[in-house]
């Protein structure tokens, strides 16, 4: 049998100094995710924790992929750009048209190569079911309680499987599960997921579904699990590319789905569409905001195996940089190639900003040698796959280093103007998006600071040729705002960034209209509002805010302001209804409770976790309002 899995990673981490061991007892219940916050917010990534006491039968490892050393060492690479080169190969070898016979027989031992890397079904027994729960009991496991707000404890890490009832075709997923019982927990997988896709044909052909859920084991599955693969496409074949050997595969005890032999533990069971809903959530999610409670389908437990000596693997999020930041730079090396040989040739580079959280914001530079090229690229990229979710989509030329965010800001402060880039769109929004006034479905923006062409626009942008801009006299007179930062000023980039006090009293179009009034306001392309509490000069928590907050065609909005300009405005503010007439609710930033907090404090240095660390939610903390998981 296998002998890789988490054990086998942790070894790797201890040699390379990547891991923390926590030996005293610390609580699954708000602790653990506090420490973790704590380390996974430093700089590169803090260590991976392995915490030895849950006060149950099993350790858990925290923050393992959180790094890009270690996500590397978990694909089996010095480095995870590495892979872009092996992608590239790959698919010039296979897609290039092949001349000639000679040509053709030279592609058979990469087509062998290929056909060793898929998945491989064993006879027998796994070590994933050394250990069988006589009685399934999944509280036996240190699932944690994440945030104060959720609806309980959640498993972070699962490799959910499921079956297409028509095809046979397997598929391999994340989805967290809410536990309410020793043998029921919920299964949240979003309306525009394949689990949800094969939840909808066996309800249609009345028949219960079965599901099986595989934790830990080669550290890669958890990846396979998250990447956006193509509909049908197997995960383990990319798990077997990516470590370049085929998963082993045993089936389960009580259904006939196959998982990985060397998982640490599986859980079998099933779902009924035939039963009613269950209430799931609310849920401190990956966008740093908590998503909120809703129905979805229930999954019962009727087995659950282990190894003897299984580690149980787990993650949080929550407000960014955490371990999935990791996670999706992973996915944006190794998805560049294929995106621009099969669907945008002029496709350069491409970068998900962290502060993004994956799908709100989408940088991309093109070779560009058309007018309207830019708007195609956004198009092409907005029916891509999971790209159907990116909310803002920013395109520059080919020089411009988009790894660089100094020369993207260049590029704005040199090409952006209002008639010529910005365009909106229409579409699928991830279901975690709390900002779109319809759930689910929302505006897109693009964002073009490519040159124009003689076709796209007639004159460039006028260049800003004052040195030095004194506005605050004016601003201080505003009684809607209370502070700014003139960007200009500060890194020559013609942005004003606002903190609004948004009371009852407090209407956009009254701040707006005083805004085109102040003398030399032309100087900026944009002003961008902010709630109280948020530190203008925190660019990373501001672009996140952004993100979150804005359904760009309700809150970018234009004024015609002196020497025939155009202001664009943008609310990146909560939303609420008084103000706004928004009706859905708007959740509360995910912050831990001063109890856990203080508590964490006094135990760190006794916890071995070296300097004490201060916990991220103080800076968030005047970002909430109430205690619960709804803005009050």
């Amino acid at each position: 049998m296998s002998k890789s899995g988490v054990k086998a990673f942790i070894s790797e981490l201890e040699k390379r100094n990547e891991l923390i061991r926590v030996k005293k007892f610390v609580s699954p219940d708000l602790e653990i995710t506090e420490i973790a916050d704590r380390l996974s917010k430093q700089e590169g990534g803090g260590k991976a924790v392995l915490f030895e006491n849950t006060g149950t039968g099993f350790p858990l490892l925290i923050n393992a992929l959180g790094s890009e050393k270690r996500i590397a060492l978990a694909f089996g690479r010095d480095s995870i750009f590495d892979l872009e080169k092996e992608i590239e190969e790959l698919f010039v070898d296979v897609m290039q048209p092949k001349e000639n016979l000679w040509d053709k027989l030279k592609m058979l031992p990469k087509l062998k190569e290929i056909s060793q890397w898929m998945p491989r079904k064993i006879k027998g027994k796994g070590t994933c079911q050394e250990v069988v729960m006589e009685h399934p009991d999944i509280s036996k496991l240190p699932i944690l309680t994440c945030w104060p707000a959720d609806g309980g404890k959640f498993v972070t890490l699962p490799g959910v499987h499921t079956v297409d009832p028509e095809t046979g075709l397997p598929n391999l997923g994340m989805y967290r599960m809410q536990v309410f019982e020793k043998d029921l927990t919920g299964m949240h997988w979003h309306k525009h997921k394949t689990g949800a896709n094969h939840f909808e044909k066996y309800k249609k052909r009345g028949e219960k579904m079965p599901v099986s859920v595989a934790l830990g084991g080669d550290l890669i599955y958890t990846y396979a699990a998250t990447a956006p693969m193509p509909e049908n496409f197997d995960e383990y074949l990319l798990a077997g590319f990516l470590r370049k050997k085929p998963v082993k595969l045993v089936k389960c005890l009580t259904n006939d789905l196959f998982v990985p032999e060397d998982s640490d533990f599986v859980i079998e069971g099933f779902v009924d569409p035939a039963e009613e809903l269950i209430w799931e959530g609310p849920f401190g999610d990956h966008t740093g905001f908590y998503s909120l409670a809703d129905w979805y389908p229930k999954f019962h437990i009727t087995c659950i195996t282990h190894k003897k000596d299984a580690v149980y693997p787990a993650t949080i999020v929550g407000v960014p940089p955490m371990e999935d930041a990791y996670i999706g730079l992973a996915t944006e090396r190794i998805f560049l190639i294929p995106i621009r040989m099969s669907m945008v040739p002029e496709l350069k580079d491409m970068v998900l900003p962290v502060a993004g959280v994956a799908h709100n914001f989408t940088v991309v530079s093109i070779e560009k040698s058309y007018p309207g090229q830019a708007i195609k690229v956004m198009h092409s990229l907005w029916g891509a796959g999971q790209m159907m979710f990116n909310k803002v989509l920013v395109v520059v030329d080919s020089d411009v280093d988009i790894q660089n965010n100094s020369a993207v800001l260049k590029a704005f402060a040199e090409n952006f103007d209002a008639g010529y880039s910005i365009h909106f769109s229409k579409g699928p929004m991830d279901v975690l998006d709390h900002s779109s006034q319809k759930f689910a479905y929302g505006s897109k923006l693009g964002i073009d600071l490519t040159n124009p062409l003689p076709e796209e626009s007639q004159n460039k942008t006028d260049k800003i040729i004052q040195t030095e801009i004194f506005i605050e006299d004016y601003l201080t007179g505003i009684t809607e705002i209370t502070s700014f930062l003139n960007l200009y000023n500060e890194i020559s980039v013609p942005v004003l960034l606002l903190n609004v006090k948004k009371d009852t009293r407090f209407s956009k179009n009254t701040l707006q209209q005083k805004l085109k009034e102040i003398a030399g306001i032309s100087i900026f392309k944009a002003i961008v509002l902010f709630n109280e509490g948020a530190g203008l000069t925190d660019f990373f928590t501001l672009l996140w805010l952004a993100g979150g907050n804005i359904e760009p065609e309700r809150d970018i909005t234009f004024a015609e302001v002196e020497n025939g300009k155009t202001l664009v405005l943008v609310d990146a503010t909560f939303k609420t209804e008084t103000n706004d007439s928004f009706e859905r609710n708007w959740p509360n930033v995910v912050t831990m409770d001063d109890k856990t907090i203080a508590e964490i404090d006094k135990k760190w240095s006794e916890l071995g976790l070296g300097e004490l660390i201060k916990s991220p939610s103080l800076k968030f903390k005047p970002l909430v309002n109430g205690t619960g998981a709804v803005r009050e």
